[in-house]
């Protein structure tokens, strides 16, 4: 049961959600992240320390960059199942359209230069 509690608590949060829905689109680093939730950079960092917990999204290092990615294959089933649902669920939400309505304009080089 601990599993099953961990991947709800994890999906509890409209932050940790909108991270989900931006990764299914495409790989991410914290900087992007921030970028696109309008969150502060230590709040998404604590939101993917949890989805991370929660085996639903994972990193990997690319230099000095940070990406994180939805977890490919979770060994957790109900990780497995919940991501597996929710990339048809929240398509409409208002708030999730225009998080990915700014994704394609998020540039990390950019972000980063300021």
């Amino acid at each position: 049961m601990k599993s099953f509690i961990k991947v709800m608590k994890a999906l509890s949060d409209p932050g940790r959600v909108k991270i989900i829905k931006a990764l299914e689109h495409r790989s991410l680093c914290v900087c992007e992240l921030t970028e696109a939730l309008g969150l502060a950079q230590s709040t998404v960092s604590k939101h993917l320390k949890i989805l991370e917990e929660a085996r639903l999204v994972d990193f990997q290092k690319d230099g000095l960059w940070v990406n994180f990615s939805l977890n490919g294959s979770p060994d957790n089933r109900y990780a497995k199942t919940m991501l597996k649902q929710l990339s048809g669920w929240l398509d409409t939400d208002t708030d999730i359209q225009e998080m990915l309505e700014r994704l394609p304009h998020i540039d990390r080089e950019f972000i980063t230069r300021g």
